[in-house]
């Protein structure tokens, strides 16, 4: 009797050591004395203890940090960038069976491609094309990732960092073009008013009537702090008329 007791205890502990619970978000991958078997959907699961192993994914996207990196544009600018990779993970057998550890790959992968990517272009491309060296580099990485069935999902730019000198040149060059616009908006302003005036000048031209209420309003506006004595040294009929 109590050998049975101990059979069946020992019974319910070996089918209890067996069962594995696979989160809906993640996939288990079956190994069999060191041999890949088959892979686990999410649920109660049961393996055989001691014999079987199993190795769990993340099957959701995952983001890692491109470290910074170093770079020298092709205009021979040093500069630090750093960004952000979304990966996801398509095939969780592939992605044990064919790379040793996909997270560190990947981002190696991104650091070196980021160097190259960036190394080919010029600083101003890196400054205002973000969005599209980002796509450059998820395309090549995707290339390679793609037989350890991962896909990237994007890669960001994060951080530009310039030498202080360059910061420098680059402050003085952007007030350098404000003040370029200013003066070409003031003399656009200048030319602008003198064709009014110009428009002006012939339409009052024309007609004596104009002159003499402009003269009049003039004189209305010299009098109006009524501090000032305005003397005609001739009398409005000398005026020049036109015939």
């Amino acid at each position: 009797m109590n050998l049975l007791n101990v059979i069946i205890v020992s019974v319910v502990i070996f089918i209890l050591a067996g069962i594995r619970i696979v989160y809906e978000y993640k996939r288990a991958v079956k190994f069999r004395f060191g041999k890949y078997v088959s892979l686990l959907e999410p649920g109660i699961r049961w393996i055989i203890p001691i014999v079987d192993r199993i190795k769990l994914v993340d099957i959701r996207v995952i983001t890692i940090n491109v470290q910074k990196q170093e770079v020298m544009t092709q205009d021979n600018v040093p500069c630090l960038i750093n960004g952000v990779l979304f990966f996801k993970i398509n095939d969780a057998t592939k992605a044990i069976l064919e790379v040793e550890d996909f997270v560190f790959a990947i981002s190696q992968m991104a650091q070196a491609t980021l160097r190259d990517v960036c190394g080919k272009v010029e600083l101003d491309t890196i400054l205002s094309e973000r969005e599209e060296i980002g796509r450059n580099i998820k395309e090549i990485v995707e290339l390679e990732t793609k037989i350890w069935g991962i896909s990237i999902q994007d890669v960001k730019i994060k951080d530009i960092e310039l030498p202080e000198n360059m910061k420098r040149s680059m402050a003085n060059q952007a007030e350098a073009e404000r003040s370029r616009r200013a003066r070409i908006i003031l003399a656009e302003a200048e030319k602008q008013a003198a064709d009014k005036l110009l428009q002006a000048g012939k339409i009052i031209d024309e007609s004596p009537s104009a002159i003499k209420l402009r003269l009049y309003q003039t004189l209305s506006n010299i009098a109006s702090e009524k501090n000032s004595t305005i003397v005609f040294p001739f009398p409005e009929e000398v005026l020049p008329r036109k015939k």
